[in-house]
């Protein structure tokens, strides 16, 4: 298991936005954003593999943009709605196949999560 260490979250009003990064510790294959809503299931928003292939949640394409430098996974966040306000959780694998990018339950290590908070 990689250790995680996230940053970047914080509060911003609709149509503006933010940068979260996430530090792992050592190599993973695959690496990947979850967000989690009071009262709502955690749901994948975008993932990356070490080859760069990446995966977004219908509802956030062209408005969030994932990528890898080294050991630290990114999330640019543009353009942001009330409906993104979640807990931000980085997630890494070792290994594993592309289709699973946004499958919570294929991640071993997980970091400890960052608010992101977006008004009206």
């Amino acid at each position: 298991q990689v250790q995680l260490v996230e940053s970047g979250g914080g509060s911003v009003q609709a149509g503006g936005s933010l940068r979260l990064s996430c530090a792992a510790s050592g190599y993973t294959y695959r690496m990947a954003w979850f967000r989690q809503a009071p009262g709502k299931e955690r749901e994948g928003v975008a993932g990356i593999t070490s080859d760069g292939t990446t995966k977004y949640a219908d509802s956030v394409k062209d408005r969030f943009t994932v990528s890898k430098a080294s050991n630290t996974l990114y999330l640019q966040m543009n353009s942001l709605k009330p409906e993104d306000t979640a807990m931000y959780y980085c997630a890494a694998a070792l290994a594993g196949l592309r289709w699973q990018l946004l499958l919570s339950s294929t991640y071993g290590s997980w970091g400890q999560g960052t608010q992101v908070t977006v008004s009206s």
